[in-house]
């Protein structure tokens, strides 16, 4: 047993970097790990400070999905009403981004459809082999894959299980940006900051708007919309960002 966390976080100029910290076990999910992502997830949401976050795995690898040998036991990798790893039920209010190194498969890769936005690696694969083993992708992958990407391929990687490489998961739109070798966490960081330099209300809002609209028609969205963006536009953020580029000055946002 190791003495080391399982969950590794970290603050860095406004942006959370949560590393699942098992790279022994592939970074495999356990019940610490989601204790551990759903704790720093939390965090992330209540801080003043932190306003997008970074998920990514130590070790050259981002996840290799479930512990095995874990689920044989009873310890699963779920936080109840939040789902795998505590977020693919319910995914963090503010921007989260996955930074991938290595394999992301199973559980790793429905971590990764939580998330927002994706940067790998261009030595990445993902994939959902969980039918090779009797198992259904029953974490998100299944019920969401196709809302993502066209269903003839989502089925043929859920009914196949083989993986694909990170270039073919950024033609099919699963990964927004390649990186060399070793470079996925800091081009996540890269792209975390450039978010985190907006308006933080106006950025959580419109990551609500665009997850949920979706689910609404055509008529009851515009008035859901505004339901939803009407307090930024009468927040002090809101009157900071006109009034810093009035006097041109960088903003100073404070969430509210």
């Amino acid at each position: 047993m190791s003495d080391e966390p399982a969950v590794l976080v970290e603050a860095r100029d406004g942006v959370q970097i949560i590393t699942i910290n098992r790279p022994r076990q592939k970074n495999a999910l356990n019940g610490e790990v989601a204790r551990g992502i759903a704790a720093a997830i939390d965090e992330l949401e209540e801080s003043d400070q932190l306003w997008v976050g970074v998920l990514t795995g130590a070790g050259g690898t981002f996840s290799a999905g479930m512990d095995l040998k874990g689920f044989l036991t009873g310890d699963l990798p779920v936080v109840e009403g939040r789902g795998l790893g505590g977020i693919t039920q319910r995914p963090p209010r503010k921007p989260l981004i996955g930074a991938v190194e290595g394999w992301a498969v199973a559980g790793g890769f429905e971590l990764l459809l939580a998330c927002d936005m994706v940067v790998a690696a261009e030595t990445a694969h993902f994939g959902v082999p969980e039918v090779k083993r009797a198992l259904v992708a029953g974490a998100g992958a299944a019920m969401l894959l196709a809302q993502r990407i066209p269903q003839a391929i989502a089925l043929e990687l859920l009914l196949t299980g083989d993986p694909i490489t990170a270039a073919r998961a950024a033609e099919l739109g699963l990964v927004n940006r390649i990186t060399p070798e070793g470079g996925a966490l800091e081009g996540a960081v890269e792209l975390a900051r450039t978010i985190a330099a907006n308006g933080p209300l106006a950025v959580a809002i419109t990551k609500q708007v665009a997850r949920e609209a979706a689910d609404w028609t055509f008529e009851e969205g515009w008035d859901k919309q505004s339901e939803l963006m009407m307090p930024v536009f009468v927040s002090e953020d809101a009157t900071e960002g006109a009034t810093a580029f009035a006097e041109k000055r960088p903003p100073v946002w404070k969430g509210r």
